[in-house]
């Protein structure tokens, strides 16, 4: 699973494996409780079973007390880029660079109609997307196949 947070207040969690989006988080800062969002709603959706490696960046949210605990409690290893090495999180960087170009990130009137956007853009992006990488299934569809 990794991470990446835009420089506007989205957090992202991705299942690498399938690029499917597991945890996502919208608000008006970047804290830690922004990516906790994120990690704890991917948690809950896909029950990861101990020793997961939880990629993120460098960002302070990521090294706080309160996050670090939640992946202890769920048993999972963290890992984090160097630093000023954007390649090591090139996943989530290809995500959010996709992302910014399909949605054209736009100025939005508020929070709400970010989010909403936000959200079913992801659903596009999990459900009907195809990606190249995934033998040009949708990342739900790669899930799916390989049960």
């Amino acid at each position: 699973m990794a991470t990446r947070e835009a420089s506007d207040p989205l957090a992202l969690l991705m299942d690498l494996y399938s690029r499917r989006i597991v945890g996502w988080e919208l608000d008006g800062h970047m804290a830690e409780p922004l990516v906790l969002a994120a990690l704890r709603e991917a948690i809950a959706a896909r029950q990861p079973g101990p020793g997961l490696i939880h990629h993120t960046n460098r960002g302070g949210q990521y090294a706080g007390g309160a996050y670090r605990g939640v992946l202890g409690r769920a048993r999972m290893r963290q890992s984090m880029s160097r630093a000023d090495n954007v390649y090591d999180n090139a996943f989530m960087e290809s995500c959010f660079g996709t992302i910014k170009t399909e949605l054209e990130m736009e100025v939005y009137a508020n929070l709400s109609a970010a989010y909403e956007e936000i959200r079913d853009y992801l659903g596009y992006y999990d459900t009907k997307r195809r990606h190249s990488s995934l033998g040009y299934l949708t990342p739900r569809d790669f899930e799916l196949s390989q049960k």
